[in-house]
């Protein structure tokens, strides 16, 4: 009898309809072209609002650090107000928001609309991973975790080529009205989503929210300034100094103090039977917290990694951000087809092997890259070592999420959307912000040695140019900030073949150290599971996966 039924529910989850997955995928893309779009158009947006580069940047940060402060909040209003209802509320809001920023009239108006952005998708976020575990069961859920994880990669294609298309032939504002149509076609479609009754009795942890709204901006804002305020010594930008050092380094320890606050005030309310605003339920395993720990480490190495790659082919060799865009096709289609297809590995490979092969092909990607990029992007050799780079990323962005939504129970599965959710926006503010301060400090020794050991370049012309504010500027740029000194043109020809070394010794040196992080990664990576997701079964009590155990029959 007990064979026919799971013969039944088996053939049920064959049979799931992927309209579900293709409604969620259209929200998850929506949010992601939002924040490639940004970049892409970047252009355009300051000439046309009369605006700074900056700007744009700031916006940026803006809608990661709303996301990131509030996604554990909106974890919570799912389950309060029900989250199929959660999710049209908030694809629509966020729909709206990028109809402000399509109209917007200057920079206010355009981080206000990335507030609300943000807002909106720090609830929508989770309500994704709920309404996958809602809707498919099994192999089938792995492949949708799958193309959830693969759909940032797509949304990074189309913003490239769509905004970039949009921008150059009528306006920037098209690409963001865009997406309030597109927030529009996600509501009309998601009536056909399963729904979710909402949980009654849930309260939620107004103090937890505030601890972790603070850790969070504080350890944001602290690595997204590092660069700019000063690692350790308050640099020129820096708003305020304590006892002349940078408020940067100290903003992250201070959010890690407050982030340790919010764990110790978590565990306080679940020992007093209170429900905490993350359930530590998700974190309680070995296996659950190697899991995050990678996630965080290979979160960091992507963003790191797409700091790196537009830096080099923009600065060093000069191209726009559209050829950009070209250029790292073989990169983003990579992550895709990684993320979509490693499920089929699942039968034969454990989650701890595939975690350990993953970042050896990261590394290996990495060292590629380190070896072979010059002054001509289009090698076949680099080619490979992006595809081979993105290969490893994509398969390690699925199984790590798989890891997590299959240990916790499935009324948990928004538990675990907040914590994907803050773990992405926190390892990319870190990622971009340690590639931002390696290279940059990388570039500076080089050319500070090179310029020191040259006779060509005399003490008086250094003073004049200014090594101690060392940046990654192209040539041209160089060539102008040469003009206002009284270089002769030898030494203008020594200071551009100083530029042109040190920037690419940086940039190499810099792909192979991250190479040796995701080498070392694998240690972290032997916490994760050491069985096929096959070969294991749900504890009665608590609904999770267990290692060593079959199916009953």
């Amino acid at each position: 009898m007990t064979k026919t039924t799971d013969s039944t529910a088996t053939a049920a989850v064959t049979r799931a309809s992927w309209l579900p997955m293709g409604i969620i995928l259209l929200a998850q893309i929506q949010m992601g072209f939002n924040v490639n779009a940004l970049p892409v158009s970047i252009g355009p947006i300051v000439e046309e609002l009369d605006a700074a580069a900056t700007d744009v940047g700031t916006a940026l940060v803006i809608y990661s650090l709303f996301v990131a402060a509030f996604v554990m909040l909106g974890a919570k209003l799912g389950k309060v107000f029900g989250e199929r209802l959660v999710f049209q509320v908030t694809a629509v809001l966020h729909g709206v928001a990028m109809a402000v920023m399509a109209l917007s009239r200057d920079a206010g108006m355009m981080n206000t609309a990335q507030a609300i952005a943000g807002l909106a998708a720090a609830a929508l976020v989770p309500t994704l991973v709920v309404l996958v575990a809602a809707n498919y069961r099994g192999s089938q859920q792995e492949q949708a975790l799958g193309l959830l994880a693969g759909a940032p990669a797509v949304s990074g294609v189309l913003a490239f080529v769509i905004a970039g298309f949009l921008g150059t032939v009528l306006s920037w504002r098209y690409s963001f009205g865009l997406l309030f149509a597109v927030s529009l076609a996600v509501l009309v479609l998601s009536f056909r989503l399963k729904p979710i009754p909402r949980q009654r009795g849930v309260k939620i942890d107004a103090a937890g929210a505030v601890l972790a709204a603070i850790a969070i901006i504080l350890i944001s804002l602290g690595f997204n300034n590092l660069n700019s305020w000063g690692i350790v010594i308050a640099g020129p930008g820096a708003p305020i100094t304590l006892l002349g050092l940078s408020p940067a380094p100290l903003m992250i320890i201070l959010g890690i103090i407050v982030g340790q606050a919010f764990f110790n005030w978590s565990h306080y309310r679940q020992t007093a039977q209170k429900a905490p605003l993350l359930s530590l339920a998700v974190l309680d395993s070995p296996h659950e917290r190697a899991a995050i720990y990678t996630m965080l480490i290979i979160g960091a190495l992507g963003p790191a990694i797409n700091f790196l790659i537009p830096l080099y082919i923009q600065i060093v060799q000069g191209r726009t951000s559209l050829q950009t865009a070209v250029a790292t096709v073989p990169y983003t289609v990579a992550i895709f087809v990684a993320a979509v297809t490693i499920v089929r590995l699942y039968r034969l490979l454990t989650p701890r092997m595939i975690g350990s092969i993953g970042f050896v092909v990261v590394s290996a990607g990495l060292a590629v890259l380190a070896f072979t990029i010059g002054n001509d992007w289009g090698t076949p050799m680099v080619i490979l070592g992006l595809v081979i780079l993105g290969l490893g990323e994509g398969a390690l962005l699925t199984l790590l999420f798989n890891v997590l939504v299959s240990a916790s129970p499935k009324e948990l599965a928004g538990d675990v959307g907040a914590l994907r959710g803050t773990a992405n926006n926190l390892s990319t503010a870190v990622g971009t912000a340690v590639a931002g301060v390696m290279s940059v400090a990388l570039l500076s020794f080089f050319i500070n040695t090179a310029v020191a050991n040259s006779p060509a370049i005399p003490a008086s012309l250094s003073r004049q140019v200014n090594l101690d504010s060392v940046n990654f500027v192209s040539n041209d740029q160089l060539l102008e900030t040469m003009s206002t000194t009284d270089a002769t043109s030898e030494q203008v020809e020594e200071a551009v073949r100083i530029n042109t070394q040190g920037r690419l010794r940086a940039l190499k040196l810099s792909f192979l150290i991250l190479a040796s992080i995701a080498a070392l990664a694998i240690f972290p990576s032997a916490g994760l599971p050491n069985y096929n997701p096959g070969d294991v079964a749900t504890s009665p009590r608590e609904g999770r996966l267990k290692p060593g155990r079959k199916q009953p029959a």
